[in-house]
């Protein structure tokens, strides 16, 4: 782990009209995977507007990286069946985290995002100050698939003795 710049906590919220591949649901989790690191959320039974409220931890050492996110249906008997994935860049993240953010209200809005065609963003991504510290929200369309979003907050975590931002 040298080069450690720090942590990046994911937490993910929940899903949205997610595809159905069940009979007439899904049992999905998703997968969060960066480099050689890949982390699981719980399985929420029987939804496509499943509630994960999962908090999933990455280790930043080379923030060039795409952060992946797969979702996929739990199924007892049989593979796991595709539901969409999608994958975002933490670059804009790190920029904001690197300005000197002393004095400013919370809720303040650091910057926005947009989607566009080379990023997975359903709807623009808010980078906003939250009790002295950013947080970006986001809200990814998912490909390969014929619905679903998947909303996500990221947050940073400095360890002492790291090379940092």
């Amino acid at each position: 782990m040298e080069n450690l710049m720090g942590l990046l906590r994911i937490h993910v919220e929940k899903g949205e009209n997610l595809a159905v591949r069940d009979v007439l649901s899904s049992d999905p989790y998703v997968i969060i995977k960066m480099g050689k690191q890949k982390l699981k959320t719980k399985v929420v039974k029987q939804s496509i507007n499943p509630e994960w409220n999962d908090d999933l931890t990455l280790s930043i050492s080379d923030p060039r990286l795409p952060v992946q996110l797969f979702v996929y249906d739990k199924d007892r008997f049989s593979l796991d069946d595709k539901m969409g994935d999608a994958e975002f860049d933490i670059n804009p993240f790190l920029e904001v985290l690197r300005m000197r953010l002393e004095g400013i209200p919370d809720g303040t809005i650091i910057t926005r995002i947009q989607p566009n065609r080379q990023n997975c963003l359903a709807e623009e991504s808010q980078i906003v100050l939250q009790k002295g510290k950013a947080v970006q929200n986001m809200f990814l369309r998912l490909r390969n698939v014929e619905s679903g979003e998947v909303k996500l907050q990221l947050h940073w975590i400095d360890i002492p003795g790291s090379r940092g931002l």
